[in-house]
């Protein structure tokens, strides 16, 4: 019997796609990293009996980074990373261990079917996967075939059956275009974002932005945001006059004509028309015409008219939108969300997908009309050859689905009913007027087959004033002519759904990407979003788009990243050669990244204007080291330390506050430390600014403060305030928090942990002994003789904080409630004393989890 490996792209999908060719008949458990599960059956593979293995990862496998020290911004020129940078492929997420979950399920499989989803991505992923478990598979006898990949845009009975009945191949091609962009991506990215970040926050304080970045897509999509504000700022309003005349065709009734020259913008001629006729007493009907017109049905969704139909209609960003749309894919609600092509296959089975919306109340009675009547043929869209378009795929309710869920859920449904319903038709009436020398127009419709837009009813024909019965030579009474004078407006900011249409047209991005990276810029606070989702750019965003526009406009201007779309689509197809595009691309970036450099001056000269110089920012805080002058708090965004006679900046822990820390100094450099705290219900403790960006040890890292200095006397150092090793992260040692009295905690130097003890307590120290079990530091406690909880009356107890009767009841663990996730990672050697001996005190503290915060109607089409 063959043993068969599959691997799906999200749990919820492997579970769902098991569940479906296992009819039901599986056992399921979880793997070893504790977030995928693994879904065993037996069946028939290929003419053979085969044990079944479904299982998943989580999105991508691997990462493209830096190797080793090129991933310091401060030991290597950022122009080293177009080219002499070694780049590797890491683990995307350490702690999933996912590559060690694929080889303990992979070892000894015989097969591999790979589910993962069906775009240049999925593809990537695929040969992420088998990278990782082709080692440990048994070995193919001969040519025989061990690799397969199952292509399916639903997760349907039909649609995932037939995948499997029809196995294909991974596309290498596919991959290697993703491959080719992610190297683009970071190298370009980083070398750019690395220099403009350290350039300009060294100079200027008030940026509100940690990160200065660049993106070869982000950046041109900066620009259309920019461009547009550009035009709003230099408009100029003109006057014009409009004639506007109004006749009453029937008594009581009044009908507004609209002038056939539409407007003038000379006022002595607008005069002169309206002397011309406002002598006239009847307007005379010089014809009367009636059209039948046709306002056509959808064409069938894509994922870029999803988005924006989510954005200007449902009020979603992009992203979210997306993230929403990937839920409904995975329940089997719709089919893939990313897709590129509006026409229908022809052996689509539309009548399927109807008959399953025919019981839904919402649009029961259209979807049965439409049934019985005959449904019509999509009109005939583009067809990309990736997914068919986004269509329902099962039945669904608004207390089924909730919130957002329903609102996407909703429109998609209605947008799929109305591509094969009938046009919308209706009866146009032109009648035209003459007064004078001048001719007028109104205009009436009337609906005569409502269509599709039953089912979208926002795209019906809006209602107007039904128009009089008229013949051509009838004289109508003129009840007032008038001369209105008027402004020409100003076009207002781009929409999300105005970009998404920009970046489409320009190719910037794919259907996937373009949400990510308008979120990155309203992220990185280059746009903010106002009302009606329009994106007004920043005083940043102006002068970073205006920078590049002055030293080289091909840095923001769409032109070459659609040029280099264009050249990973040939890669994907096996027309173009990936080490060749590679090459060729990061030769012109690299060019350019040196012309950037030498003429950095000319954005400087615009960052000059908006922003203020570092030495005029912030307020004074701690003393400098180095001069004993006072160095300034810079709070904006990145907050730092900045010694203006020295000329010096440090940089000091986000997502938190910072305060003097009762003047004390640094024994090794005489810097003033400071407190940094994440909030009283958080963790906070002292740094030295100089230490914490120059570690004066070996065993530390940039970035660490005293809770993890291994200083062996200092009385702020990891290894004075030091008690035991963390009782949930491996790497991590709880530290006695010495200003929190009288609420005493101690808290973890490398996760969120944080331990409260001894409430009350006058004072609590770090003993130089260790306790004989858990070989954590012992603690004394002095208490209050009024609120003592020790037994007797006793104010003072030594003991240790994990195995000591006595202060078992008196310590609680908590997690501390952090702004932001951590606001630095890293991991330490975990040396000093109160470490531990690789052994958890555990069983004492219960962990409270954090309970999960939930989110959710805009306004439909207007």
């Amino acid at each position: 019997m063959k043993t068969v490996l599959m691997v799906a792209e999200k749990p919820s999908l492997a579970q769902s796609i098991a569940r479906i060719l296992s009819r039901g008949n599986m056992s399921s458990r979880k793997g070893l990293n504790g977030v995928c599960y693994v879904h065993e059956y037996t069946g028939s593979f290929v003419g053979q009996s085969a044990h079944f293995k479904m299982t998943s990862v989580c999105g991508h496998v691997m990462t493209l980074d830096f190797i080793g020290k090129y991933n310091s911004w401060d030991k290597v020129d950022p122009a080293e990373l177009f080219s002499k940078a070694p780049t590797e492929k890491k683990e995307a997420n350490p702690k999933l261990t996912m590559v060690k979950f694929l080889q303990v399920e992979g070892r000894g499989c015989d097969c591999i079917v790979l589910w993962l989803d069906c775009d240049k991505e999925g593809e990537n992923i695929c040969f992420e996967v088998l990278d990782a478990v082709l080692p440990v598979m048994n070995k193919p006898r001969g040519s025989e075939r061990t690799i397969y990949r199952a292509k399916f845009s639903s997760i349907t009975d039909t649609d995932i059956c037939s995948a499997m009945n029809h196995l294909g191949e991974p596309s290498r091609n596919e991959a290697l275009s993703v491959d080719a962009r992610q190297e683009l991506d970071l190298r370009i990215g980083c070398a750019f974002t690395r220099f403009q970040t350290k350039y300009f926050q060294g100079k200027y304080g008030n940026l509100d932005s940690s990160l200065i970045s660049f993106g070869p897509c982000q950046t041109p999509t900066l620009g259309f945001c920019v461009e547009r504000h550009d035009k709003i700022q230099s408009f100029k309003p003109e006057t014009y006059w409009v004639l506007q005349a109004k006749v009453n065709p029937e008594k009581e009734s009044s009908l507004t004509l609209d002038w056939d020259r539409v407007r003038v913008f000379d006022r002595e001629i607008a005069q002169m028309f309206l002397n011309m006729i406002k002598v006239a007493k009847e307007a005379k009907v010089e014809s009367v015409s009636k059209k039948e017109k046709v306002k056509q049905r959808p064409l069938a969704l894509n994922t870029v008219e999803m988005l924006r139909v989510a954005s200007a209609a449902l009020g979603m960003g992009p992203q979210h939108a997306m993230q929403i749309a990937e839920r409904l894919y995975t329940q089997g609600y719709i089919s893939y969300p990313r897709t590129e092509t509006t026409h229908y296959p022809e052996n689509f089975d539309l009548k399927g997908c109807l008959r399953l919306q025919a019981s839904n109340p919402y649009w029961a009675e259209t979807v049965q009309t439409l049934l019985s009547d005959g449904i019509n043929h999509p009109r005939k869209g583009h067809d990309a050859g990736d997914h068919p378009p986004i269509t329902p795929m099962r039945s669904a309710t608004e207390a089924e689905l909730g919130g957002d869920g329903w609102r996407l859920y909703e429109y998609i449904t209605r947008h799929f009913i109305a591509t094969v319903s009938a046009d919308c038709k209706y009866l146009q009436t032109t009648i035209s007027f003459s007064i004078g020398p001048e001719r007028f127009t109104c205009i009436g419709k009337v609906v005569t087959s409502p269509g599709f837009t039953e089912v979208m009813p926002w795209h019906s024909i809006p209602l107007e004033e039904n128009l009089p019965h008229c013949e051509k030579g009838d004289l109508v009474p003129i009840g007032e002519i008038k001369l209105l004078e008027k402004q020409t407006s100003p076009p207002d900011y781009l929409t999300e759904a105005e970009l998404i249409t920009l970046m489409e047209k320009h190719g910037i991005g794919t259907d996937a990407s373009i949400p990510v990276h308008i979120n990155n810029i309203c992220q990185r606070n280059y746009v903010i979003v106002e009302s009606g989702r329009r994106l007004k750019p920043t005083n940043l965003g102006i002068v970073l788009v205006h920078g590049y526009y002055k030293i080289d406009a091909e840095l923001v201007l769409p032109t070459i990243r659609s040029a280099v779309e264009k050249q990973l689509n040939l890669i994907a197809l096996g027309k173009a050669n990936y080490h060749q595009v590679l090459e060729h691309t990061l030769d012109i970036f690299k060019r350019k990244f040196h012309y950037f450099v030498d003429s950095i001056a000319g954005m400087d000269e615009l960052m000059e204007v908006s922003f203020s110089p570092l030495a005029a920012t912030g307020k004074p805080l701690s003393r400098c080291g180095k001069c004993h002058r006072f160095m300034k708090y810079i709070q904006a965004k990145p907050s730092r330390l900045h010694c203006s006679h020295c000329d010096d900046t440090y940089s000091l822990p986000q997502n938190g506050t910072i305060k003097l820390y009762k003047e004390l100094r640094c024994p090794l450099d005489d810097f003033e430390l400071v407190l940094w705290s994440s909030g009283s219900r958080g963790k906070s403790y002292p740094l030295c600014p100089y230490c914490y960006n120059h570690p004066p040890f070996r065993d530390m890292k940039k970035g660490m403060g005293c809770n993890e200095c291994t200083h062996p006397t200092c009385q702020h150092s990891l290894s004075m305030l030091g008690i035991g090793q963390c009782v949930e992260c491996e790497n991590g040692v709880l530290v006695l928090d010495s200003t929190s009295g009288p609420k005493w905690k101690m808290a973890c130097n490398k996760c969120n942990v944080v331990v409260h003890f001894f409430e009350n307590a006058h004072k609590v120290r770090v003993s130089q002994e260790t306790c004989d079990l858990c070989d954590a530091a012992l603690v004394d406690v002095d208490f209050n003789k009024a609120k003592s909880p020790l037994p007797g009356d006793e104010t003072q107890h030594s003991g240790c904080v994990f195995c000591d009767p006595v202060f078992q009841d008196l310590v609680e663990l908590k997690h501390a409630a952090m702004r932001h996730p951590m606001h630095r990672g890293g991991q330490g050697k975990r040396q000093g004393r109160g470490r531990g001996k690789g052994r958890r005190p555990g069983g004492r503290l219960n962990p409270k989890k954090p309970k999960d915060k939930m989110a959710a109607l805009a306004a439909y089409f207007v």
